[in-house]
């Protein structure tokens, strides 16, 4: 896809405050040191329409943005972070829980993992919830370009298997410094919308 405009539109800590669309929307979400701003600043070839921090949790909130008008990015609060309260997780945990068993022009959920790393218990049960209320999920593993050739087709299997994906899941490798798999991305995304 070639992206010729985007723009912020809103954040919402519930369901009130989404934005009125029809419009196809597809929701990111994982851990909070994932990668998960800069992944869509490079799907969105900009360096900072989403605010990419070195701490991780700073997205609090669900961020829309709205793309060529066709479709929204949602950019969903950062998981399994230690360094806030307990009720502050819950908060944000209910947020995402409600966004995705809720919003019914939502036809694409994108789990990011990091290659590096094995999925973590927080990522399993992630991947297990939106499975349970979407049947299908798009996996992206991260920092790509930060591991060893070599490493790569063990790590990739080491999150096929803790995750245990199935058939119709998607498991992309990608680099949010190179672009790597970027139109991969985005065309498995479009043909979600179909």
């Amino acid at each position: 896809m070639i992206v010729k405009k985007c723009d912020f539109v809103t954040s919402a800590a519930q369901y009130g405050q989404y934005p009125e669309s029809d419009l196809p929307e597809v929701a990111f979400v994982g851990r909070s040191n994932v990668g998960k701003s800069s992944l869509i600043n490079s799907m969105l070839n900009r360096k900072s329409l989403v605010k990419v921090s070195s701490k991780p949790g700073k997205t609090r909130l669900i961020n829309f943005f709205l793309v060529n008008e066709e479709l929204m990015l949602v950019d969903l609060p950062g998981y399994g972070y230690a360094a806030v309260s307990q009720s502050e997780k819950q908060k944000w945990g209910k947020m995402i829980e409600d966004y995705l068993t809720t919003r019914e022009v939502l036809k694409s959920v994108v789990l990011l993992v990091d290659m590096r790393h094995k999925p973590t218990g927080d990522d399993k049960l992630m991947y297990d919830f939106i499975k349970f209320y979407r049947s299908k999920v798009i996996v992206v593993a991260t920092k790509w370009d930060k591991i060893k050739k070599n490493d790569f087709k063990k790590n990739m299997e080491l999150i096929r298997n803790t995750l245990n994906l199935d058939e119709n899941d998607k498991l992309i490798p990608y680099s949010s410094e190179t672009h790597q798999s970027r139109e991969e991305l985005w065309e498995i995304i479009n043909q979600s919308f179909q």
